[in-house]
Parts: C-alpha cells; sequence; structure tokens
C-alpha cells in the first residue's frame, strides 16, 4: 500500500529533487585507492611520532581523491596533478598570511576572486581555483607545523599518492578506458534503434539524450587523448574512425523512428555484437545478421550500419582521412590560452569571480571581529557551495547543512568512543573509501562522507576531541546563510533561469542547421559537425534545465515552464535529420524556398525567446506541399511556435 503524505506536508517537488540520491555505480577501483592514499600518510606519521605530518599528507590525499574522477590515464595526470600545484600555491599564501589580521582578509579575498575566474575556464581549472581558495583558507586559519614549504610539500604529496596509485596499471591497461568509452556508446547506440518506433513515452528521447551524452563524453575522452600527441597512434586512429563510422547510424535512427515502425530485433543486436568487437579490439570478419530492409528509413539504417560494421573490422585505417565530428582540436597550450584569455575577459568570469570574493570577504570580516572557533570553516563552507558550474547554489546549501548533521553524527561517535592513535588508522581505513563511494549519489552524501574524515585528520592536528562538533555546525550553517543571503538571494542572476538564452541560442542553430541540411554546396562532414553541436548544446540545456528544477519558487517553477519547448527544439532537430536521411536515400528534395521559410521562422522564434517584449504571433501560413519530405518539420515548427507564443504559459510572459 502506498505511503501519502497527509494535506499540507507533502514536500514541495524541489525538495523531493534535492533529496533524491542519485543513481551510480560504485567505482571500486577508486574507493581502493582512497582506503590506501588517506590511510598510508596517517600511518606512516604514527610510526615517525608526527601524526600531525600525517595528518596533513591524507587531507592533500583527500583532495586527490574527490578530483579523481576521469577514467583515462592521461586525463587523470590532469585532473589531479595540475590541482595540487594551485593547491601547493594557495597553502603556500595562506601561511604566509596567518595572523596578520585585516591582511589575511584581504589576502584571502583576492585569492577568492582569481579563484572563481579561474573556475569559468573548464572543468580541471574549476577543480584547481577550488583548491587553491580551499588551502588559502585553511592555511590562513590554522598554523601549520614545520617551516613555511613543509606543508605545501605534505599536502601535495598526499595528492600526488592517489595519482600514483591510479597509474599502477596504466602499462596493462593503456588504452582500456577509450576503448570502453567508445563501445559504450555503440551500447546505447543499439538501445536508441531498440526504442525506434516504440510506443512507450518518452522511451525514444530518453534513449537520444543518453546517446548525446555517451558521444560526447568519447569524443571529449579521446579528443583529448589526441590534443596530446604529436602524431597519430594507430589505436587512436582506430576509435577516431569507429566513433565516426556509429554517427551515419544516429542520423538514420529519426528516420526509423518516425516511420512508426520498431526495427526488427537483429538491428540493435548487431550493434552490440559491434560494441563486443570495439572493446576487445577485434578485428577480422563480422557476420551481421540483417534482415532486408523495407522501405527509405530501413534502408537508410542497414546502410550506416554495414559502413559501421566495415571500420570496425578494418585492421588498419588512414588517419589522413579521419575528419572528427567536432572538428580538429587546437593544441593544449593553444586551448588553455583562449580559455584563460576569455576568462580574464568574459564579464561572466568577473561577475562569478566577484560573487564569490564578496562572500568570502564577508565571511573572512565577520570571523575577524566576532569570536568563531574554527573560523575557518565558514570560508570553506562558502568556497564548498558557491560553485554555480557544480550545481545549484541554493541545493548546494541545503545539502551542505543536512549532509553536515549527518556526518556530525558519525564524527561524534569516532571522537568520543574511538581512543587517538594507531586506532585512527583503523577508523580512516573504514572512513575513507566512503567519500568516493557516495560522491556521485549527489553533494549531501558527499558531505555527509567528508565531514567525519576532515574532523578526524583536524582533531589529530589540535586534539580537540568532541569540542570540534558544535564549531563545524555553527561555522557551517553561518557559511550556508552567507552564501544564501549574499551569493543567492541579493544576487540577480540567482532569480533568472539560464535555459531560455541558451535555448534561443541552440534554436536559432537550428534554423542554420535546416538550412545546411538541405543546402547544395554544404560539406558532409560540416554538417555532421553542426548536427552534433547542435545535440551538444541541447544536452547542455537539459542539464541547466535539471539543475534550475532544483531550485525553489518562483525560479524553479518559471524553469518547468520550459520543458515542453525544450522537448519540441529537440524534436525539430530530429525531424531535420530524419527528412536528411529520407532525401539522401530516395525521396524527393524540397525546394530551397520552403526550406527558407522554415528556417525564417526558427530565427523569428529565437528572436521571440531572447526578448520577451517581442511576441511573434503563430504563423498560419506555415503550408506547403502535402507530400513534401519537410511535411513533418512544418508541424514541428509549428508546435514550437504555438508553445511560445502569446496566450501560451510560455515562461516569462506576464
Amino acid at each position: 500500500m502506498s505511503r501519502e503524505f497527509p494535506i499540507g506536508l507533502t514536500p514541495p517537488d524541489w525538495l523531493v529533487r534535492n533529496l533524491r540520491p542519485q543513481r551510480s555505480r560504485v567505482n571500486r577501483p577508486a574507493v581502493a585507492r582512497a582506503a590506501v592514499a588517506m590511510t598510508l600518510p596517517l600511518a606512516i606519521g604514527l610510526a615517525a611520532g608526527r601524526p600531525d605530518y600525517g595528518a596533513l599528507a591524507s587531507m592533500g590525499a583527500l583532495s586527490g581523491v574527490i578530483g579523481d574522477t576521469a577514467d583515462a590515464y592521461r586525463m587523470r595526470i590532469l585532473n589531479i596533478a595540475i590541482p595540487q600545484l594551485f593547491g601547493a600555491v594557495g597553502i603556500t599564501l595562506g601561511a604566509a598570511v596567518h595572523g596578520h589580521g585585516w591582511l589575511a582578509v584581504a589576502a584571502v579575498t583576492g585569492v577568492a576572486l582569481v579563484s572563481g575566474m579561474i573556475s569559468t575556464i573548464g572543468a580541471v581549472a574549476s577543480v584547481s581555483g577550488l583548491l587553491l581558495l580551499l588551502n588559502s583558507v585553511v592555511g590562513a586559519g590554522l598554523p601549520m607545523p614545520g617551516p613555511w614549504w613543509l606543508a605545501p610539500l605534505l599536502m601535495t604529496g598526499g595528492g600526488l599518492l592517489v595519482l600514483l596509485l591510479a597509474l599502477l596499471a596504466w602499462p596493462l591497461r593503456s588504452g582500456v578506458p577509450e576503448r570502453t568509452a567508445v563501445a559504450a556508446a555503440y551500447r546505447t547506440v543499439a538501445d536508441l534503434l531498440a526504442a525506434c518506433g516504440s510506443d512507450a513515452p518518452g522511451a525514444y528521447e530518453n534513449a537520444r539524450h543518453t546517446v548525446t551524452q555517451s558521444l560526447n563524453e568519447s569524443y571529449d575522452l579521446v579528443l583529448a587523448h589526441r590534443a596530446r600527441h604529436h602524431g597519430r597512434s594507430a589505436e587512436l586512429t582506430r576509435l577516431l574512425a569507429q566513433l565516426n563510422a556509429i554517427t551515419p547510424v544516429v542520423e538514420a535512427a529519426p528516420a526509423a523512428h518516425l516511420s512508426g515502425r520498431p526495427l526488427p530485433p537483429q538491428v540493435p543486436e548487431a550493434v552490440h555484437h559491434l560494441a563486443q568487437a570495439v572493446e576487445t579490439g577485434y578485428t577480422g570478419p563480422i557476420g551481421l545478421k540483417l534482415p532486408d530492409p523495407a522501405g527509405e528509413a530501413a534502408r537508410a539504417v542497414d546502410h550506416a550500419l554495414r559502413h559501421a560494421a566495415e571500420v570496425v573490422a578494418s585492421p588498419d585505417v588512414d588517419g589522413h582521412g579521419i575528419d572528427d565530428r567536432l572538428g580538429r582540436p587546437a593544441a593544449l597550450r593553444v586551448r588553455t590560452a583562449r580559455a584563460t584569455r576569455g576568462a580574464a575577459l568574459s564579464a561572466a568570469s568577473w561577475r562569478y569571480g566577484l560573487r564569490l570574493a564578496l562572500c568570502i570577504g564577508l565571511a573572512q570580516t565577520l570571523v575577524s571581529t566576532v569570536p568563531v572557533p574554527r573560523s575557518y570553516w565558514v570560508a570553506l563552507t562558502i568556497t564548498f557551495v558557491l560553485k554555480p558550474d557544480f550545481g545549484s547554489v541554493f541545493s548546494r546549501a541545503l545539502l551542505r547543512a543536512l549532509g553536515t548533521v549527518a556526518g556530525l553524527v558519525v564524527a561524534a561517535a569516532v571522537l568520543s568512543e574511538v581512543p587517538r592513535g594507531w586506532w585512527d588508522v583503523a577508523v580512516m581505513l573504514l572512513l575513507a573509501p566512503l567519500v568516493p563511494a557516495l560522491t556521485p549519489r549527489g553533494y549531501g552524501y558527499q558531505t555527509a562522507a567528508i565531514t567525519p574524515v576532515i574532523l578526524l585528520l583536524s582533531d589529530t592536528l589540535n586534539h580537540q576531541g568532541t569540542g570540534l562538533l558544535l564549531p563545524r555546525l555553527v561555522d557551517s550553517l553561518i557559511g550556508c546563510a552567507i552564501v544564501l543571503t549574499v551569493g543567492y538571494l541579493l544576487w540577480p542572476e540567482s532569480w533568472h533561469t539560464r535555459v531560455g538564452a541558451r535555448l534561443a541560442d541552440a534554436v536559432a542553430d537550428a534554423s542554420r542547421y535546416v538550412e545546411a541540411a538541405f543546402g547544395p554546396d554544404v560539406v558532409p562532414a560540416a554538417r555532421a559537425r553542426m548536427r552534433r553541436r547542435l545535440y551538444r548544446d541541447l544536452s547542455v540545456v537539459r542539464t541547466e534545465f535539471q539543475r534550475a528544477l532544483t531550485e525553489p519558487p518562483p525560479t524553479g517553477r518559471r524553469a518547468a515552464a520550459w520543458w515542453p519547448l525544450v522537448v519540441a527544439v529537440e524534436r525539430i532537430v530530429d525531424v531535420t535529420t530524419a527528412a536528411r536521411v529520407r532525401v539522401k536515400h530516395g525521396a524527393g528534395p524540397p525546394s530551397q524556398r520552403e526550406v527558407a521559410h522554415i528556417a525564417l521562422q526558427l530565427r523569428e522564434l529565437a528572436e521571440g525567446l531572447r526578448d520577451t517584449e517581442v511576441l511573434y504571433p503563430v504563423r498560419t501560413d506555415l503550408t506547403g506541399p502535402p507530400d513534401s519530405v519537410l511535411e513533418p518539420l512544418r508541424q514541428e515548427v509549428a508546435a514550437a511556435r504555438a508553445i511560445a507564443s502569446p496566450g501560451s504559459d510560455r515562461p516569462g510572459s506576464p
């Protein structure tokens, strides 16, 4: 019997979304690395008679464990090593101003500004900025043992220990993560083909979204690998060719779905067969048992699958003939220089940097004028919570408070019942694996796992026992309050979702894609890159939408109003691709006048989304030849314009 909440006690949707754990598998190697990397320094410190040194190294290992999220070994070097260097700079700067009053306040606030601007460059830069600020706060608020260079050396050494453990299997598993990612992309395509023509609500749309995410991750992984190579290895060349080969299958899927007839089960089974060959590195004859295709869509799928099978089976691929679907990436140093220059000149980077600096400066001023035990935890809380690229600020503040309370329950039991000394090693061996195990479940779970670890290490440094519990709770709540007040409620950006602006850009890109799909002079590879970028942008819009739904009213309610239009734009892209596939396999091409007319409707829709004061009416002249291949596209464009028209419940309308 289902449990029902009494009227008035039903939790709001935004709260349920915040508290719902995310589904994820446990990364067992990461769990094992965390147990060793965070326990070993503590044991060595105890054996050497300097447990405080061991605690500092374990803190560094904790930051390495948090950054140990990449699959590819080369990416692990970037994800762990580079942030550790920034962390070393942070702890050095913080220790230099420790005990210097307002100088420390000014220094940490300045570091917060730089950290915030760095965080907008990319994922690795975001973690680097996080560690730069975190360690500077720790250094400014906590006296470091030994000479000035020892603390950064110990903390960096702890983080690099995680990297060393992660790279131990590299000689035996080189290239395996990349092959696994490409094979996973093939399997998501198999699921997409199995969903074609399905009557299950949302089955095809969810499968296509999963394909987009998987292809994005696979291309990012392989292209990041390639960008650090002066030449192309045979393995890398084959992976790029295999990724490119599955793209025509993805392009044919919308046509198969719109036909309304499910594909024979042998079709998705064939893709699973190809995925197995990719993952094992098999080259040789691949016998695909495909039925005879019936209709334009089935012929498109059959043709694309046979081409993919040829590429997967081929032992030799010409590297000069490969053109990846996202374009040729620039060298790593070039991309870094561009990103750094963009962050320095970007208004968004300055806004976020100033937002973070304002909150940190206020926190440092508060704890400098009002006695607050363990006051550096206030700034640490702000640093963790005020990370918009990590998710909703409001959600993180809420989950931080709840996770801290849960973690303090565990910490209270440890600090009150477990004797200090070698028992700490046993406890750390149990607590450390929880960090990578619970982090994918959500920020609240991560906070609950990290809190007892941090308190155990802090007690090793200052021996305050359960006296750490109440200050930790008070400081965390103060930090959350500052973020919610200054960094959220009083910050105009917090009350506006970014879904609309990004969706308007995607609609404008969809207009250009419609023109390119049926343009006579468009290079097929350029068309494929445009489609991939468009799907990637729509995936970002979906992510932003899911993030906005966790905000309380009115922001979450406004975001929910965008959802029908997000789905409509995705369908426009699907139908355009399906029409292109039909033309390629025998359907009559549309006239350029018809294409230009539909593209105009999309451009008007994009302008209307950017400026809610400009309300374009629903066009009644979206007509054309009844047997045109673009008839489904006209219907989808008309539906999208109807959603955003006056009188509808469109976002931003009165």
